[in-house]
């Protein structure tokens, strides 16, 4: 039964470090993840995290031993240390020992030192990233707040995810324009200024004009979005600006999509930052609210030329909508 206890033990808290975090959570809306895109982990938040390894320790005497977690004396008792051999013997009523054979043959158990190493790192990792996070985090509420971007109408989340992206594509080396942050705020009416672009070093607002969403992504909000090229959709996620080009909309920018499934078919759709007349003051006076586009984010043409000089070579622009499935399933956000 012993060696069965401890064969069980390592099962158990193996598929523990594996699936834990959504059994804590208890989040499986999209445990089978969205249709036609390869699963991933979804992502988790410190509070969640750190009640993953509370759970670990509070189920696991073994494991609370291992990373060095406090233990009742019954506990400390019953689990030996990292590559301690458990040796249990048992004995007739003669006081003869029973045959190594015999069904009551001594068990032994041995911790070894590569399992404790296992252990450990999951807990650190887990635990690192829930510091980071917590880091991360508590910037972007610092920079919210006194930026006043609540005054500004940008919504808070729009900010706080923009941010957890910008810092992990800073991490991975793939901006080369640190200096901007554009967000576009999907949240708020065609009608409302929701192009907010942030110098990130001197924490002050540059722009925040108006930004038209695709013909097929909504009316006055836009509510759907896609990936496909001839959808005439909106993409939500991050992009990387590229290089200026001279189009039929004057002068324009590429948008190189970065979340996989969501917006990188951007370069192949033309998905592109440019000017138009049916964005601005102007044309909502005389028709009430804005024109859509073809799934471009279209800007007033009176503003466009300085806001692309400013965005170009390398900035992160980031399309932001509170649809479940992206924030869940986004690698830049959940990296």
């Amino acid at each position: 039964m012993r060696v069965l206890t401890n064969l069980l033990f390592k099962v158990t808290l193996s598929s523990m470090i594996l699936t834990a975090p959504a059994m804590i959570s208890g989040n499986q809306k999209y445990a089978d993840g969205p249709p036609g895109k390869e699963i991933e982990m979804p992502f988790y938040s410190s509070v969640v995290i750190n009640r993953y390894i509370t759970h670990l320790h509070s189920t696991s005497p073994r494991l609370a031993v291992l990373s060095g977690e406090a233990a009742a004396p019954s506990d400390i008792a019953a689990v030996k240390p990292a590559a301690a051999i458990v040796t249990e013997k048992a004995d007739n009523t003669d006081g003869v020992p029973v045959s190594m054979t015999g069904p009551k043959a001594p068990l032994e158990h041995r911790v070894t030192d590569r399992e404790s190493s296992t252990v450990l790192a999951a807990v650190s990792s887990a635990e690192a990233k829930a510091a980071e996070l917590k880091m991360v985090i508590g910037q972007a509420v610092s920079i919210y707040s006194r930026m006043g971007l609540e005054k500004d109408g940008l919504d808070e989340k729009a900010f706080e995810y923009a941010w957890r992206g910008y810092h992990n594509l800073v991490k991975r080396g793939m901006i080369k324009n640190k200096g901007v942050l554009s967000i576009c705020d999907f949240t708020q009416s065609c009608c409302s200024r929701r192009l907010y672009v942030i110098d990130v070093l001197h924490r002050r607002l540059l722009f925040r004009t108006y930004v038209a969403h695709g013909q097929k992504s909504g009316d006055e909000f836009a509510t759907s979005f896609s990936n496909e090229p001839e959808s005439f959709k909106s993409s939500l996620g991050f992009y990387i600006t590229e290089k200026t080009y001279i189009g039929h909309n004057g002068l324009s920018l590429r948008l190189n999509g970065l979340d996989v499934g969501y917006n990188d078919m951007a370069l192949k759709r033309r998905i592109v930052l440019h000017g138009s007349t049916y964005v601005g003051d102007q044309y909502m006076q005389n028709f009430g609210t804005l024109g859509t586009s073809l799934g471009c984010p279209a800007l007033p043409s009176a503003e466009s030329a300085r806001i692309i000089r400013m965005v170009k070579n390398g900035s992160c622009l980031f399309i932001y909508h509170p649809s479940p499935e992206y924030l869940d399933y986004s690698t830049i956000i959940n990296g």
